[in-house]
């Protein structure tokens, strides 16, 4: 792998699919097992047979070549296996194209959280002044482990990973009844949590964990808002709370008059029928462009 970021990986210098390959590598692998048996005991081939491979009962004539499909796996689920086989994300990194939609569920990242444990240091406890300092992070769930206490309760620890960090988690038996469900290696998740400095290394003790349904092949179908050209700062302010409110995968432009405005993606909503309802009560009923 070279410093290009988008340089193919592996075998995706081959320009198919990973998961068309994988569909047909077991076969062709027997193929060439088949021809090279044959081979080794003399068996040779001018023009190959007219009979299909599974009626000859044998492979070694089948010169033709099989299609390979084109369709690939979601971005997440080839991360996953890319994990699965390597250790780590080669390609790409589950995080990549959502760190500004991941803003909208967190109040800091994993490198910030250690920084303010480095300037709080010597306070010894939670945080500042002993009392606890909760923040809530986001990332990747790593080297997730489920565990039982000497109660026989069901405990776990994972790594939490983001773009630029990583910081351990401990999630103990109460808050696992609630989130053990969600708890999956490679999951994007946002973990409110307690901080705890005592250590050289910042621990969190989880609180709730959330899983962020983030869509990272393509968000839904754009929303487009009709705004007047001249509006207030108060109903500005009103439609940015209700868009925060309803965060989601689809884009929003707002539109006044012939201009047209795309809105950063942090501002993404779930076009569902609260918030719907909440726009039309804000802008009237032609707030929604077709």
């Amino acid at each position: 792998v070279d410093g290009d970021d988008h340089a193919p990986t592996g075998f995706d210098s081959m320009s198919h699919s990973r998961k068309g390959l994988m569909e047909v590598f077991e076969t062709i692998i027997d193929r060439v097992v088949a021809r090279r048996r044959e081979a080794d005991s003399g068996v040779m081939s001018l023009f190959g047979s007219d009979e299909p491979a599974d009626q000859q009962g044998s492979t070694a004539f089948d010169d033709s070549r099989l299609p390979i499909g084109v369709a690939d796996w979601e971005k997440m689920q080839k991360l996953a296996f890319e994990k699965e086989m390597l250790g780590l994300y080669i390609s790409d990194h589950p995080l990549l194209g959502a760190q500004n939609l991941m803003k909208r569920y967190v109040d800091c990242t994993i490198a910030e959280l250690r920084d303010r444990a480095e300037a709080v240091g010597g306070a010894g406890g939670w945080g500042e002044s002993g009392g606890a300092d909760i923040r809530t992070v986001g990332g990747v769930i790593t080297g997730l482990q489920r565990k039982y206490t000497k109660k026989g309760d069901l405990m776990a620890v994972f790594t939490l990973e983001d773009l630029e960090s990583a910081v351990e988690v401990m999630v103990f038996p109460r808050t696992m009844q609630e989130c053990n469900y969600v708890l999956a290696d490679d999951a994007l998740v946002a973990v409110k949590a307690r901080v705890d400095n005592r250590d050289d290394t910042p621990k969190l003790i989880a609180m709730t964990v959330q899983r962020l349904e983030i869509n990272l092949d393509g968000g839904g179908p754009p929303v487009r808002v009709q705004l007047p050209e001249r509006v207030a700062a108060d109903r500005v302010e009103q439609l940015k709370l209700l868009l925060e409110q309803h965060p989601g995968d689809s884009e929003v432009f707002l539109h006044f008059g012939r201009h047209v405005m795309r809105l950063p993606p942090q501002y993404r909503v779930e076009p569902n029928s609260k918030f719907i309802g909440g726009l039309r009560m804000l802008l009237g009923a032609d707030a929604l462009v077709a």
